[in-house]
């Protein structure tokens, strides 16, 4: 079901240039539903990650504007809204992971035995309630990326955004989180903009899709994945998967030749 509700986030004719000239983004336009799945797909290097970090206020787009729904231009409010997820962990390595994950209420001024609760729960939620004492050095990648998540998650944010989080784990623990995340989305009602460049990945996350085109990154097709929730391992064996996927990599390709062209 489409949802037609006013954009929690809006990209208008947005334009993003590096100080090298590279120009990541031209004339981009997009919308951010409240609740949904959204995914950016695209090739690397095609302006993916340049705009979560426009979303997320880490930069600045040199032409356009970016509209929240709540009309707030503040950056500090907007912060405590969002949170990100990127490719690697980045996990402080000297600190456990309750006090990783206790970084962003830490950063906010809330005292240790404040935010003990919150980190708690965020933990739970991701399968490590039982790691808080463990240093990241002790966990497997899969296990180092639910840190990670919790982190993201501890400040309760509507806006979650994940930059490839997946990318460098083994198929197994890649769609073992895949499964993971779906029913985080489902049960916390948080709106998701996901990062890939996986066909696969895409499809079996997304209630939307939004294919880019090489660089300079613009918006080049938007698909709607018509599959109920919840999702599981038969959908991902299922004819009407491999259509869609189908469909979506036909989309990536058409996008890629014309930049090309």
């Amino acid at each position: 079901m489409r949802n037609s509700a006013a954009p929690l986030v809006a990209l208008r004719g947005v334009g993003k240039e590096f100080a090298n000239s590279v120009v990541a983004l031209d004339r981009f336009d997009l919308d951010v539903r409240p609740a949904e799945f959204l995914t950016l797909l695209g090739p690397s290097g095609c302006g993916k990650s340049t705009a979560l970090r426009l979303i997320a206020g880490l930069s600045a787009p040199t032409r356009g504007r970016i509209d929240w729904a709540d009309g707030s231009g503040a950056e500090a409010a907007r912060a405590r809204e969002i949170g990100f997820v990127f490719q690697e962990p980045t996990l402080m390595p000297w600190a456990t992971v309750f006090d990783n994950v206790r970084l962003p209420l830490r950063l906010a001024g809330m005292p240790r035995a404040t935010a003990a609760t919150p980190v708690k729960d965020a933990l739970a939620r991701v399968g490590l309630d039982d790691f808080a004492e463990t240093y990241p050095r002790e966990l497997s990648g899969g296990m180092k990326m639910r840190a990670s998540l919790a982190r993201a998650l501890v400040t309760q944010p509507r806006l979650l955004l994940m930059d490839e989080p997946f990318a460098a784990l083994d198929e197994i623990t890649r769609f073992r989180l895949n499964d993971d995340l779906l029913a985080l989305w489902q049960s916390l009602g948080k709106t998701v903009v996901f990062v890939t460049h996986s066909v696969f990945e895409s499809v079996y996350l997304s209630r939307r899709i939004v294919v880019m085109t090489p660089r300079p990154g613009r918006v080049f097709a938007e698909l709607t994945i018509d599959a109920p929730y919840p999702r599981d391992p038969g959908f991902r064996t299922s004819a009407h998967y491999a259509e869609l996927c189908r469909r979506v990599s036909e989309a990536l390709a058409d996008a890629m030749s014309r930049g090309e062209a």
